[in-house]
């Protein structure tokens, strides 16, 4: 098995000893997201801006691996707060179209930096 490691500018670098996300196959697996702004590295203020930082910040890391949104088949959310999860929900559906991909959304304790929300994604290259 071979793996490649994605690396953008155009999203948080890592915080640990991690990869930003790592190709192997057919698949891309990217790292969780938070709402870290990539030019500033400061947290953005609120659930709204958190999730969307975090979408564009799933977006350049796919990007840098040769994919788009639309080839992402699997999501896993966490959520501080299970009470965000109509919110977050409705932020994560603008930025796919049908078919969906799948998607687990868990409540964790606690998130890097207090982040109040982190999503992974799995896509497959074209």
């Amino acid at each position: 098995m071979t793996k490649q490691i994605v690396q953008t500018k155009a999203a948080p670098g890592a915080i640990g000893p991690y990869s930003q996300a790592v190709i192997t196959g057919d698949f891309v697996y990217s790292s969780g997201q938070i709402g870290l702004h990539p030019e500033t590295g400061e947290m953005q203020e609120g659930l709204d801006a958190q999730t969307r930082q975090v979408f564009s910040n799933v977006k350049a890391v796919l990007e840098a691996a040769g994919c788009t949104m639309n080839d992402v088949v699997k999501a896993t959310v966490f959520m501080k707060n299970m009470d965000d999860f109509v919110q977050v929900n409705e932020i994560y559906a603008e930025q796919f179209e049908q078919p969906f991909p799948a998607r687990s959304a868990v409540e964790v304790a606690r998130l890097p930096k207090d982040a109040l929300v982190e999503i992974e994604v799995i896509a497959v290259k074209k």
